[in-house]
């Protein structure tokens, strides 16, 4: 991870992913870890093409924690090769998979064991697995609830990239402007990252990094002009007013932020009100005056 990254370490995605598997998959058991990423991440031992167990709940030993499952062995390499989800109901004398990691998984008394990839365009990012100290069949249940789980982390997981994709091209502008002045080519891609950067802030489930991404914002925003202003709004009518600031008609402001134009036309008065504007022009230009919008 970039050290100035908005993103929060991919783990506590994971640890909610298996949370979600115990309470609805009927397994008492789930784990998982991640693996090489489309961004160059690697889990924390640094092997590549495995997927390193780093979260585990509801397992009574430490025999699996740090285990390093490469691709094509074991149930998990499988998934990590195939990319699709797989199970077995008898783990140790289990077809179709290798043996490589008998000894820590039976350390632990499993013997169902499901898992299923975590995909974000198509590369492998975690496995997670559900399993149980019982041998039993592997039904829908329990495969739609990791399917589901892993849906979810990768669509998580997507969102993460590209506030990081977005912020990298933040900067990169930012040190090209204090370099050689912004030009109004430059200030106009600002201004559409600010705007990209808000409409992806508003789907973040994870609070800490949707402050730091609206922080990210902020900083964006002073690229155009320095704070000089005491006048504040709201994350909302911020948000209106951004994408006022590219020329979207209330109904296109809605349909982005999927709010009611009615909606939209309270916000933007009461962002108008607060900056003393009488049309969303004027709004916008002492917005910027004010370093609240690039």
């Amino acid at each position: 991870m970039h050290p100035d990254s908005t993103r929060p370490h991919d783990r506590d995605a994971l640890r909610a992913v298996l949370r979600d598997v115990v309470g609805s998959s009927g397994m008492a058991i789930a784990f998982g870890g991640q693996v090489a990423t489309s961004r160059g991440q690697v889990a924390a031992s640094g092997v590549r093409d495995a997927v390193v167990i780093s979260e585990l709940l509801g397992t009574r030993t430490a025999s699996l924690r740090g285990l390093a499952v490469h691709a094509g062995a074991g149930l998990g390499g499988r998934v990590l090769a195939e990319g699709r989800p797989a199970g077995v109901e008898d783990y140790g004398v289990a077809r179709g998979i290798t043996h490589d990691y008998d000894v820590p998984v039976l350390a632990e008394g499993l013997c169902t064991v499901v898992a299923t990839p975590v995909l974000v365009q198509g590369r492998p990012r975690a496995v997670v697995y559900a399993a149980s100290r019982e041998r039993g069949s592997v039904g829908d249940r329990v495969r739609d609830s990791l399917t589901r789980a892993a849906g979810r982390m990768a669509a998580e997981l997507a969102v993460r990239d590209e506030v990081d994709r977005r912020v990298e091209m933040l900067q990169a502008v930012a040190v090209t402007a204090r370099s050689d002045g912004a030009d109004a080519a430059r200030l106009e891609e600002v201004r559409a990252v600010h705007s990209d950067l808000r409409l992806i802030a508003q789907d973040l489930t994870d609070d800490a990094l949707r402050d730091r991404v609206h922080a990210a914002c902020s900083r964006l925003a002073a690229l155009g002009s320095p704070p000089r202003s005491t006048v504040q709004l709201s994350a909302r009518e911020t948000d209106v007013l951004a994408q006022v600031a590219l020329g979207c008609s209330n109904a296109e402001t809605a349909r982005r932020l999927s709010i009611r134009p009615e909606t939209v036309k309270s916000y933007l008065g009461s962002a108008m009100g607060k900056l003393d504007a009488h049309t969303r022009h004027e709004a916008v230009v002492r917005a910027r005056a004010a370093g609240l919008l690039p």
